[in-house]
């Protein structure tokens, strides 16, 4: 068994991964901490009453270096990068769940804050193991991609290689409230998000430079990628709609299923997407058709998971040489 460490616990993912990690056939979850610590893992979380038992540690680098080979980290941006420089110097491998190692130098300080910690932020692979396999394998920090880009991603890359030159990209993201954290907000408001529908920093969302930044990585070529999310009134689920414009007409199933076939967390469907076929589970959905040149993609993720916390245990099991499919979770919470 590899020990591994939950660096903040109190959240949505943090929860997740305390789920997840507790079923590993062969992580063991030795240390859970918060940046307060004193209390107990039931109590942060009821629903773990009589499931789970484990002291809440004040989050100390030393103290995981002593215990744990690897720490997932589940904290806020700016937060994340100055514990997680403290574990890599102490050796332990780092599955970031925060944006910190996830762009490139000039845009994340363009868009976040000054980094700390660019000694390490080029030995980061990008955790999308579709498409960052081989980086990730050889990786001991991981930039786990969060619920917006991996959505997007996974549903516009087949396409890029087909794009018509100097055409936008459009993606139309609806997400469930559990993606805006556990911290109340008048956004999220019971009386704010009731039976209702908003988007929100359309255009301007810091994720379109990382989906930006992303293609031109992988097929070095830039494009404009103008990005609106939504909240709509579900606890959990993404729904992405994607617009691009191909040079000429071709199958996008065919597309699909070709770059696909091997991956056993995306299932490319013949019919439009849904949040509730992949809740509670590591899946993306995908669909596509065309209009002549115009190509409308949907693709489906559960937010938490495959957005964040299951994902983010694929990442692990990478690193660790495992199949990728060990203890993630694969079945729906349908009905």
């Amino acid at each position: 068994m590899i020990p591994v460490a939950i660096i903040g616990a109190s959240g949505y993912t943090g929860l997740e991964l305390v789920k997840i990690l507790t079923q590993h056939p062969e992580f063991e979850l030795v240390y859970v901490a918060t940046s307060e610590g004193e209390t107990t893992i039931q109590q942060l979380h009821p629903s773990l009453e009589g499931v789970v038992t484990m002291q809440v540690e004040k989050a100390d680098a030393s103290e995981v270096a002593k215990v744990a080979q690897i720490a997932f980290l589940a904290l806020p941006h700016k937060t994340s990068m100055g514990f997680a420089s403290q574990l890599l110097e102490l050796g332990v491998k780092v599955v970031d769940l925060s944006a910190d190692y996830r762009l490139k130098l000039d845009r994340y300080e363009a868009h976040y804050c000054k980094h700390t910690d660019t000694k390490h932020l080029c030995e980061a692979a990008y955790g999308l193991p579709e498409f960052y396999r081989n980086k990730i394998k050889e990786s001991r920090i991981i930039a786990n991609p969060g619920c917006y880009p991996t959505a997007s991603l996974l549903g516009l890359l087949p396409f890029i290689p087909y794009i018509k030159k100097d055409t936008p990209i459009f993606i139309d993201a609806k997400s469930g409230v559990s993606g805006a954290g556990k911290k109340l907000s008048s956004t999220t408001h019971y009386v704010t998000i009731n039976e209702n529908i908003f988007a929100y920093n359309p255009i301007k969302h810091r994720h379109a430079p990382e989906i930006a930044e992303k293609i031109d990585e992988l097929f070095v070529t830039q494009v404009e990628v103008n990005f609106v999310p939504h909240l709509i009134p579900v606890t959990r689920g993404m729904l992405c709609s994607i617009y691009m414009q191909l040079e000429n007409e071709l199958d996008p199933i065919e597309v699909l299923e070709s770059l696909y076939k091997d991956e056993p967390f995306v299932r490319v469907r013949n019919n439009p997407v849904d949040i509730k076929s992949v809740a509670g589970t590591n899946f993306c959905d995908i669909y596509a058709t065309m209009n002549g040149n115009s190509l409308f993609i949907s693709s489906a993720i559960d937010n938490l998971l495959r957005g964040a916390s299951s994902q983010a245990v694929v990442n692990a099991n990478i690193i660790c040489g495992f199949d990728e499919t060990l203890g993630i979770p694969q079945l729906a919470y349908v009905p």
